[in-house]
């Protein structure tokens, strides 16, 4: 059955997209799922990093379920009904204040690719296979998430990958800047979990503030502005885990955040 499962795996949680049978592709509930399944870890205050992956070892997300465009976006409500799920799925990673990892392996296409571009770190294996086929199936981009690409890869690679509707794969996806690391497959989940281990130890507090700022700076965002990334700033001065950190570097020992 095509569903969100979550798992654990000490601070970090992760939220698998499970549709096997169709390459991950993401049936109407799964993307109503997600966005909940995210905000359920972002709120779990022993989660401190959450990893997106798809389930099984040929993909992350091959995009939406096309098949169930005939019945589920029948008629201009129902259309916007779909819309609304999928856009709130990739806010979702976005408006997380919690880092969010994206774990590719196999293939990461259309709504998937818009789904990882959503993630603020991308870690993928050198199976993996991109490709954005909006051209091949004459879906205008919304803006927001072109804005992101062009954050993310520039614009000449984003004229090209929404021009061409070609597949590319794990090496050009980190020359363009997509992917910020590239692992051999068998790794990739290692790699991963050893990266957010690392960034769980850390300051969760500053991660927020970070996430908010750069949101603040690319735009498209409900709610995210400049005023609500300088208050982020801001309550990191007055925590507690600022004067653990203080506390911690004057006696050479590792600091232990409490996230506030």
């Amino acid at each position: 059955m095509p569903e969100i499962l979550v798992r654990r795996e000490g601070a970090v949680g992760m939220a698998i997209m499970s549709n096997p049978d169709k390459y991950n592709a993401m049936s109407l509930q799964m993307w109503r799922d997600l966005s909940g399944r995210i905000a359920e870890l972002d709120a779990d205050p022993d989660v401190h990093v959450i990893v997106l992956a798809g389930d099984g070892d040929k993909a992350f997300v091959s995009g939406a379920d096309i098949s169930q465009f005939e019945s589920q976006r029948t008629d201009a409500a129902a259309q916007e009904r779909y819309n609304e799920a999928v856009d709130a799925a990739y806010l979702a990673p976005i408006k997380a204040g919690k880092p969010v990892i994206a774990q590719i392996r196999g293939i990461c296409m259309g709504g998937g690719l818009g789904l990882a571009a959503s993630c603020d770190l991308r870690i993928c294996a050198e199976d993996a296979r991109f490709r954005m086929p909006a051209a091949r199936l004459s879906i205008g981009y919304k803006q927001p998430g072109v804005r992101r690409f062009v954050s993310l890869i520039g614009v000449q690679n984003t004229y090209d990958i929404f021009f061409t509707a070609r597949t590319f794969g794990a090496d050009e996806a980190l020359r363009m800047g997509f992917a910020s690391q590239v692992v051999p497959a068998a790794k990739l989940e290692e790699t991963v979990l050893a990266l957010a281990a690392t960034i769980a130890e850390n300051a969760p507090l500053t991660a927020r503030a970070v996430k908010l700022t750069v949101n603040a700076y690319l735009g498209g965002v409900a709610g995210v502005d400049a005023a609500a990334a300088q208050a982020a700033i801001d309550a990191c001065a007055g925590s507690e885990d600022y004067r653990e950190g203080v506390r911690a570097f004057g006696e050479k020992r590792k600091p232990v955040f409490v996230g506030r």
